[in-house]
């Protein structure tokens, strides 16, 4: 997971060159570096010598071209971080871990967390990180206790890679609203639950309640959270989802009362009624969920789910049964699932395990053990090799590959 500011900064100049918006001179003299530190002083300028001491005031500084780089440790938050300033397409605001650095960003103490059953979070307190801004490049923290982890609403033109979202008291990372060409790779979410509501929101990675073209989820691994592992919830555009995980969604691990959790690896649609929408899955898997692995939640739009595996989860391995959907399922696998798939009178399903014919159980595949996909990531941040997992003895060329 290292990857230096400098990098970045580097790459952040380049592209402003490569518009022809600004001289070499020009990138030079209006960009700069924050640099934050446990220890530091926000009275101080923010080099490595007399860093800041907290991560809003950096933000706060912060204008397009600029990095803030964040040292190692843990910054307990009192209030959440508001990021408000938007860079530009040439010239985004970097926020990241300090040459790999463990950072953790522990909302812990906010209020909002702590809402009680039946409340609701205001709009204004919903993540550690509340972003309400396009073109950050934001990469290598834990945010962790929060009332959601990151929350961007109305966002536009963001990278977020190499985040780690776990135990928070809401999704671990939700983007909403009118919001386009974000990016998230290589996230981590688990764990993540909601007291207020009994389980019945609080997802590993959520994309809904908006729109926006664009937007891309790749290598997330998205685990034992309360609710669903992947929502798409009354999300009107096209989400790409590629080589991504979700498992041990929607068990009640809290012991709530009145428990609400939905248990779907990947949710992709809903509402009343459910916008229709073409959100595509590509070789990514869903095991041992509470529910389905892959659904389409009352989506009747084109979904396209290609090379993807579910193994034992409790439901449908492939749920795409809403009437008038027009889902194309194309070389999938299904083992040891509940039911493999249910499907419509308008669904497309071609060359899928089920389409084969035959039983397909744990014998059917060289390895049901996903120990190596759940363990370290590599050291660029992608994920850990797996290369027997839920991969058919008999060479079939169904199902995803790790």
């Amino acid at each position: 997971m290292r990857r230096n500011a400098a990098i970045w900064t580097a790459a952040v100049v380049s592209a402003a060159l490569m518009t022809g918006s600004v001289t070499a001179g020009e990138a030079a003299a209006a960009s700069k570096t924050l640099v934050v530190a446990t220890n530091g002083d926000d009275s101080a300028p923010g080099t490595l010598a007399h860093p800041l001491k907290t991560i809003q005031k950096a933000v706060d500084l912060a204008t397009p071209g600029d990095v803030i780089t964040v040292r190692g440790g843990t910054y307990a938050l009192t209030d959440n971080i508001t990021i408000a300033t938007s860079g530009t397409a040439s010239q985004p605001i970097t926020l990241s871990a300090y040459q790999g650095e463990r950072v953790v960003v522990d909302g812990e103490q906010l209020p909002a967390g702590h809402t009680p059953v039946g409340g609701s979070i205001p709009r204004a307190e919903r993540g550690t990180i509340h972003q309400e801004a396009s073109y950050w490049h934001i990469f290598g923290l834990e945010i962790v206790n929060g009332p959601y982890g990151l929350y961007c609403d109305g966002c536009n033109g963001n990278v977020f890679s190499h985040l780690s979202t776990h135990d928070n008291y809401e999704s671990g990372f939700q983007l909403q609203g009118a919001s386009s060409n974000n990016q998230i790779l290589n996230l981590d979410s688990y764990l993540n639950r909601d007291p207020r509501k009994n389980g019945e929101s609080a997802d590993g990675l959520a994309l809904k309640e908006g729109s926006g073209t664009g937007n891309v989820v790749r290598g997330a691994r998205l685990w034992n959270n309360v609710d669903d592992g992947f929502d798409s919830w009354k999300f009107a555009s096209p989400i790409l989802i590629e080589n991504s995980v979700a498992y041990g969604n929607g068990f009640n691990r809290w012991n709530f009362p009145d428990f609400a959790g939905d248990g779907n690896g990947f949710k992709l649609g809903g509402g009343t009624p459910a916008p229709a929408v073409g959100h595509m899955v590509r070789g990514s898997v869903a095991f041992k969920n509470a529910a389905h692995g892959f659904t389409d939640n009352g989506n009747p739009g084109a979904l396209a789910l290609t090379h993807d595996s579910a193994y034992a989860n409790a439901g449908t391995g492939f749920d795409a049964d809403v009437s008038g959907g027009t889902a194309t399922l194309t070389a999938n696998l299904s083992v040891a699932d509940g039911r493999a798939a249910s499907l419509g009178s308008a669904t497309v399903s071609k060359s899928n395990s089920w389409d084969l014919g035959g039983t397909w159980n744990a014998s059917s595949v060289l390895s049901t053990d996903p120990t190596p996909l759940t363990g370290p990531r590599a050291a660029d941040g992608s994920l850990p090799s797996a290369p027997q997992f839920l991969v058919p003895r008999g060479g079939a060329n169904i199902g995803a590959r790790f």
